[in-house]
């Protein structure tokens, strides 16, 4: 098995699908390809973030909300055309406020459940840090540990 990681900064979309069901959501989000430089020096934490040529990453996915600050979710991430992965929450996702108005943030782990092409039989696992604001857009920075054939 080949080891595989990434990190990637994704903006799109997600809320509920039918207002009827607001318990019942969906994202779609796409990330550059890019660099993600983290430094630690005597100033403390100094980050960069570079797109670089190549692929975007496209990320779908449903949730079901079990309280208001509890969820579950699964889906899909394409890293080029015929590779994508299949994912579903390992144990349950959390959403709530943050320090800035009307911003929600919350946190999840994803356990990776196969896909196509180079993720045919993968497994792993993936954590995701999002932002949503009250238009629906969102920011979703993930870092995953992906293991392939």
């Amino acid at each position: 098995m080949q080891r595989l990681i990434y990190t990637a900064v994704f903006t799109g979309k997600g809320g509920p699908q039918n207002p009827a069901d607001p318990t019942l959501w969906e994202a779609h989000s796409t990330a550059p390809s890019a660099t993600i430089t983290t430094k630690a020096g005597p100033n403390g934490l100094e980050s960069k973030f570079e797109a670089i040529g190549g692929h975007e990453i496209v990320f779908d996915s449903e949730a079901k909300f079990l309280t208001d600050t509890t969820l579950i979710e699964w889906g899909t991430i394409s890293f080029g055309p015929g590779h994508t992965l299949n994912f579903s929450t390992v144990g349950e996702g959390f959403m709530g406020g943050t320090v800035e108005p009307n911003v929600t943030g919350g946190c999840i782990i994803w356990k990776v459940e196969g896909g196509t092409g180079q993720f045919e039989g993968a497994s792993g696992y993936i954590t995701s840090n999002f932002m949503g604001n009250a238009d629906g857009s969102m920011n979703d920075y993930q870092f995953g540990v992906i293991f392939v054939k």
